[in-house]
């Protein structure tokens, strides 16, 4: 089913067994210059009218890719599972999701034949995830959070906010009694 040493299904997985393991929602669309990586194993799902733009790569080798309704993953992003990203969510250009890291700890290895480690990330509803921006793995991003261009995300990020920097953090966030964008 995976050739030695690769990470891609082989063609015959692609084309004759994964339509039958995969959901796709009604109107849906994924562009033919996307790089699909998905197996049978896990589950690789997008929501109704959800739109993975051209030259992005979706790989559930190791964990679930679950694309909600409406969401946008946009041109050159990378996404390898355990990812869920919830309904009207916009990634922007460049964009790296990943659930997986490698081990490293046996100094005797070398790191490519340790194995791998995964943590799931989550991205809830309604978020809008900056250009270039890096989401690493085990991180959960709340509803209705911004993520700055290039920030990169290596803990978790309340819901109702504006995160940036390396690490990003909090820089702003929603008032819900003066209806208004506070910095913090």
């Amino acid at each position: 089913m995976i050739p030695k040493n690769e990470a891609r299904p082989r063609w015959w997985v692609k084309r004759f067994v994964n339509p039958f393991y995969h959901k796709h929602g009604k109107g849906s669309v994924i562009r033919r210059r996307t790089r699909v990586d998905a197996f049978p194993f896990n589950r690789f799902e997008t929501g109704d009218y959800a739109i993975i733009e051209d030259f992005s790569t979706v790989n559930n080798g190791v964990g679930d890719v679950l694309i909600g309704n409406r969401s946008l993953v946009g041109i050159g992003n990378v996404i390898i599972g355990p990812v869920t990203i919830g309904n009207d969510v916009i990634i922007a250009q460049n964009v790296v999701i990943s659930g997986l890291n490698h081990n490293y700890a046996n100094t005797d290895t070398p790191i490519q034949q340790q194995g791998v480690n995964t943590l799931p990330v989550n991205i809830e509803d309604e978020c809008w995830i900056g250009a270039n921006a890096v989401i690493t793995a085990g991180v959960t991003i709340g509803k209705h959070t911004v993520i700055a261009a290039g920030a990169v995300v290596t803990k978790n990020i309340p819901s109702f906010c504006v995160a940036a920097g390396n690490p990003a953090k909090m820089i702003k966030q929603y008032d819900p009694v003066s209806k208004e964008w506070v910095r913090v």
